[in-house]
């Protein structure tokens, strides 16, 4: 792992792929170099690596079994506040549709609509952390959490082949929510 001038850390991690992002082997060491205290992962599907686990597909090991964004709403109404968020969703239109019929749902062009969905789970993270927590994103871009959030390292991890590589970001919390001051 290197830092460059950015500040941040970067490398690059060849691995098989899983559907089961954490159990790729420098995808599942990412996970835990970061993973500490309160976590949260609202589309865990098995992964038990967090404090509070939830996905849509009742038939897996996660905690809850619910739309993501109605756990996250649910956590900040009992006052969680996360160490650390585990942010694996669905990368494409299709993957969404086929996470949906896992669970027995059809999945609508709202459901699919990625950008919206993204966005609100966004907004219902920063509002259960607090300067110092940590997000950890795993997809196909690096667009980040926002400009309350600085980037400590990034990992990509090649599939081979004709896969898509995983982006891997860790970003920790610089500003309070709504907060930006300009130097």
């Amino acid at each position: 792992m290197r830092t460059g001038d950015a500040g941040y850390s970067f490398s690059r991690q060849w691995a098989m792929p899983s559907s089961d992002t954490f159990s790729v082997p420098p995808i599942r060491d990412f996970v835990l170099r970061h993973l500490h205290g309160v976590s949260v992962d609202p589309f865990a599907r098995n992964s038990r690596m967090a404090t509070h686990t939830n996905d849509l597909n009742p038939a897996t090991e996660a905690g809850h079994h619910m739309e993501a964004i109605d756990f996250l709403g649910m956590l900040a109404s009992e006052g969680v506040v996360a160490d650390v968020v585990l942010f694996d969703p669905p990368y494409s239109p299709r993957q969404i549709s086929e996470c949906y019929a896992s669970a027995g749902i059809t999945a609508t062009m709202v459901h699919t609509q990625i950008s919206a969905t993204m966005k609100r789970c966004k907004a219902a993270i920063a509002g259960m952390t607090r300067p110092s927590s940590l997000v950890l994103s795993f997809g196909w871009n690096s667009c980040g959490m926002g400009p309350e959030w600085e980037l400590i390292e990034l990992m990509l991890c090649a599939h081979g082949g004709t896969h898509n590589d995983t982006i891997c970001m860790a970003e920790r919390r610089v500003v309070q929510q709504g907060v930006l001051t300009y130097d």
